[in-house]
């Protein structure tokens, strides 16, 4: 980039803080954006001229609001709620809802301005959104999130539908929540439509959905190896969270003949030197669905392994890395200790885990490095598959969907591999990305005229 395209860039970055002051993941999201698509929006006028990338920072509405709620000792409780609904150029609204006491206006905000891309990238026609509340549902009881949820869908209701915005489930909101949120909406409006998606089996939900994103991750990588005349077979892989993704990412590598070494928690990480196999992973997926169970109690069920009290796996020596816990949890200084330790690739599995410095030390270094946005895709792809079974009135098979999944996760690669190819040997998967995503929703948008 020349001198004069970084001082624009900054010159953007600057105005995108004095505007929205105190949202620092939403500056980040947009900056490393905007650090790919500036250049792109200058070489072609007619982006350039219609301003596209001012309006596309700006949602197009942000709706708050107080969800009241009765504990199970009679006490009222309040607590906020938002639903960002940030683009819908090329689809309805679409993006989860998180349930956690750390969710804000600015952590929505870019969930949702990534959710835009995410989606574009995907093929379907589905627009960018996010929501949730403060409302932490570990330690409550079922009646408890119940009533929770039954209120908050009285007033969002008034703003989603199948075809106006469709919620699915994200951090603290899984089938339990869904299945509340879901009968709420359907016993306010006497309809039974696909306006939430994640949903049960038997009402509606769709199989491969719950790893999806896990395998998603899985499929990218594969590609990226593939690109450059290698794979997954025999490589060993860090895994960070201990939620859906990361287990399913962890399953999926077993499939393809990877060795998974770590998998983690708010409260530490484990590393398995033997790798944690298919019988180790299922007693796993039993601990992570109690409600108090930790992964640090791995260690006394298999004790050649060893537990990392608040500390996260980026130390350990292996070929792939894959981020799967939460925003920001891969920084600088984990960055360099995984190039020291020689890693072959990064994959991000959660939505923005690598800080910009991070995901700077690792292109700088020839790592390769899958985006969220790219990576992290599968989820919100079976996603859309589940609204086309609910329309068609016909679910599909395990096979029919894993394969869809595989196709949606390669055509996301190839066109990273078009808009990020620098020279024969190099692609960066970021800018290749964020271009692409744009200029699906930059295309639409402009035809809509001043919209």
């Amino acid at each position: 980039m020349n001198g004069k395209t970084n001082e624009r860039i900054e010159k953007f970055n600057n105005w995108i803080v004095e505007r929205n002051p105190a949202e620092i993941e939403f500056h980040q999201a947009v900056r490393e954006f905007a650090e790919s698509v500036m250049p792109f929006v200058e070489s072609n006028p007619k982006y350039d001229d219609g301003h596209i990338l001012q309006r596309m920072v700006e949602p197009d509405r942000i709706i708050i609001f107080r969800v009241c709620w009765e504990d199970d000792h009679g006490h009222i409780n309040c607590n906020r709620a938002w639903r960002v609904q940030f683009n819908n150029a090329i689809g309805p609204y679409k993006g989860g809802l998180r349930f956690h006491s750390n969710v804000t206006q600015s952590v929505l905000k870019f969930l949702g301005f990534e959710q835009v891309y995410k989606n574009a990238l995907t093929g379907l026609p589905m627009g960018g959104a996010k929501g949730g509340s403060d409302f932490n549902p570990k330690g409550k009881s079922d009646r408890e999130v119940m009533r929770f949820c039954q209120s908050l869908m009285i007033e969002l209701s008034r703003h989603i539908g199948e075809d106006t915005d469709i919620p699915a489930g994200d951090i603290g909101v899984g089938a339990r929540e869904i299945s509340y949120l879901f009968g709420q909406y359907k016993r306010l409006n006497n309809r039974f439509v696909g306006t939430l998606t994640g949903k049960g089996l038997s009402y509606g939900g769709s199989l491969i959905r719950t790893e999806a994103t896990g395998y998603g991750v899985v499929y990218f990588s594969s590609y990226m190896l593939k690109n450059i005349g290698d794979r997954l077979e025999g490589k060993t892989a860090l895994i960070s969270g201990s939620g859906n993704v990361a287990i399913y990412c962890a399953e999926k590598l077993l499939h393809e003949g990877a060795k998974v070494l770590t998998l983690s928690d708010s409260s530490g990480f484990i590393h398995d030197p033997d790798g944690i196999d298919e019988d180790k992973l299922s007693w796993l997926k039993e601990l992570k669905f109690t409600e108090r169970g930790r992964i640090g109690e791995y260690v006394t069920k298999y004790p050649n392994s060893k537990f990392y009290e608040d500390e996260k796996p980026w130390n350990i020596k292996a070929d792939l890395a894959f981020p799967c816990a939460t925003q920001n949890e891969l920084d600088e200084k984990d960055a360099k200790a995984l190039i020291a330790n020689g890693i072959q690739l990064v994959a991000e599995g959660a939505n923005m885990p690598s800080s910009l410095e991070a995901a700077r030390e690792f292109h700088n270094s020839g790592v390769l490095f899958a985006p969220a946005k790219a990576a992290n895709a599968g989820g919100v792809a079976v996603s859309g598959l589940e609204q086309t079974q609910n329309s068609l009135r016909l679910p599909w098979t395990k096979e029919e969907v894993d394969d869809r999944l595989k196709h949606i996760m390669q055509n996301i690669h190839k066109q990273c591999v078009e808009y990020g190819s620098e020279d024969a040997q190099r692609v960066n998967y970021v800018k290749g990305a964020n271009i692409a995503g744009f200029v699906k929703v930059a295309d639409a948008m402009l035809a809509y005229g001043i919209a």
